[in-house]
């Protein structure tokens, strides 16, 4: 069921937006010549997800034409779509000076009067249902449509008691800011793998000196193959119309499901086929697979985890001729650090109006290829930073699961604030685990012995 329709039992009853808080005007005659400068923040300035604090940037008042004037500690909520419905807003707590101004596409809303915390609002207006209900009372024309200032004013509202507001928006705010350490230490240890692939894809792990190739510096002793000379590569099936609709059929990897790294089956589409699946077009255990459009080369291993898997004809199977020699998720960093970093393959895609790596361009490619034994302890290294990233990304799943399920039962009175106890989500686990730099440091120290 809807927030919205939810009947509320006890004390507890509906008020509307406007009962307690208003938008905010620009006062007449307003004096800001003893502002040196004064704060503009753009729709790109204003956060999503719940993050509080806008960017902006300071300019002279001579230079601002046009905007919308907020003070302090006001609420900016984007009315414009899409930024709406993606929850673009912002709690301007940390303004530097009284007032500043942003973007007109923004509704800034403060309370009537004193005795209202304005986070409650702030993650409120973050509920689906929320948005969904003033996303259908747009206006405008398409691509334009725009939040009108009395839809907002009109939304329902739960009332709270003060002392129930700020109980409830102290919960929220924690969990949205263990979501956003979690996500800072997501970059944090992507940054680290960047520098690691760098350092290990051009030094090695045996402290040799390095040669120049096509592809960039590498140790002299890691050879220069062709990925078409140690793959077999195959193009996936295409879906003709076969695209299942009710779940039954054969499962069906698409470029969407390929990340950096790493496969999602989330979201896995399935097949109809007429007879057996032909097996030349199934996945098997370290098959290597690689985009042809999008983010090209985007590549991937496949490791299973359901039953029998076709894949998509933009999508290249590479499996190694030899596996002993070989390693196919050597090759698969190696791709990510040349396509995403280190430029190795600049217009390796070919020149159409949506540039696509054939089959034919991929064979050609170079990759370099050290021993056996030193792909896989480079894989290794980079193994234990991705497993520290799947688990922040883990970490920011849960919190963002739990955070909207708290808002929605805390609204509702299913749950009330006096029943929760979240001391343990502020405990850290990080002292049973070694942090992603020592890893890295321990791991590259071999590369000087």
């Amino acid at each position: 069921m809807s927030l919205l329709n939810i009947e509320f039992a006890g004390r507890r009853r509906w008020s509307q937006v406007g009962d307690t808080y208003e938008v905010t005007r620009k006062p007449r005659g307003l004096d800001a010549s003893s502002l040196a400068a004064i704060p503009f923040a753009s729709m790109a300035d204003i956060p999503q997800g719940g993050a509080y604090a806008p960017d902006f940037t300071l300019k002279a008042q001579t230079e601002i034409k046009s905007g919308t004037y907020f003070e302090r500690g006001d609420i900016l909520v984007a009315k414009i779509t899409p930024s709406f419905e993606n929850g673009k807003q912002a709690l301007t707590t940390q303004l530097p000076t009284p007032f500043g101004f942003a973007t007109t596409e923004v509704i800034p809303l403060r309370p009537r009067t004193d005795g209202h915390d304005r986070r409650l609002l702030f993650f409120y207006l973050l509920h689906p249902d929320v948005r969904h209900h003033v996303a259908e009372r747009m206006e405008g024309t398409t691509g334009r449509q725009r939040v009108p200032e009395e839809v907002l004013l009109g939304l329902p509202f739960p009332e709270f008691e003060l002392e129930e507001q700020t109980a409830v928006s102290d919960v929220l705010e924690t969990i949205q800011r263990l979501m956003a350490t979690a996500a800072k230490s997501i970059q944090t240890a992507a940054a680290l793998k960047h520098a690691a692939m760098r350092t290990l894809f051009t030094k090695g792990l045996r402290g040799e000196a390095q040669k120049e190739t096509e592809i960039g510096s590498m140790p002299e002793s890691w050879e220069l193959v062709s990925i078409g000379n140690v793959f077999e590569i195959k193009q996936g099936l295409s879906l003709k119309g076969n695209l299942s609709n009710d779940g039954q059929g054969i499962p069906f990897l698409r470029t969407s499901n390929v990340y950096w790294g790493r496969i999602e089956l989330q979201n896995v589409s399935r097949m109809r086929l007429v007879g057996a699946a032909p097996t030349n077009k199934l996945l098997r255990c370290g098959d290597l697979l690689v985009c042809e459009g999008g983010e090209i080369g985007r590549a991937a291993t496949w490791n299973g985890g359901i039953e029998e898997c076709l894949f998509q004809n933009h999508l290249h199977r590479l499996r190694p001729v030899d596996a002993s020699r070989t390693y196919a998720r050597f090759v698969m960093a190696w791709l990510e650090e040349g396509f995403k970093y280190r430029n190795a393959y600049e217009g390796a895609g070919n020149r159409t109006t949506i540039p696509n790596l054939s089959r034919a361009r991929l064979a050609e490619l170079l990759i370099p290829q050290p021993s056996p034994d030193e792909q896989r302890e480079i894989v290794a290294i980079l193994d234990a930073i991705d497993c520290k990233i799947d688990l922040h990304r883990k970490k920011c799943s849960v919190l963002d699961d739990l955070f909207k399920t708290l808002l929605h039962k805390l609204m509702t009175g299913e749950i009330h604030i006096t029943d929760l106890d979240l001391s343990a989500l502020e405990e850290t686990t990080s002292s049973s685990e070694l942090t992603v730099a020592k890893i890295y440091a321990h791991d590259l120290s071999l590369q000087e012995k």
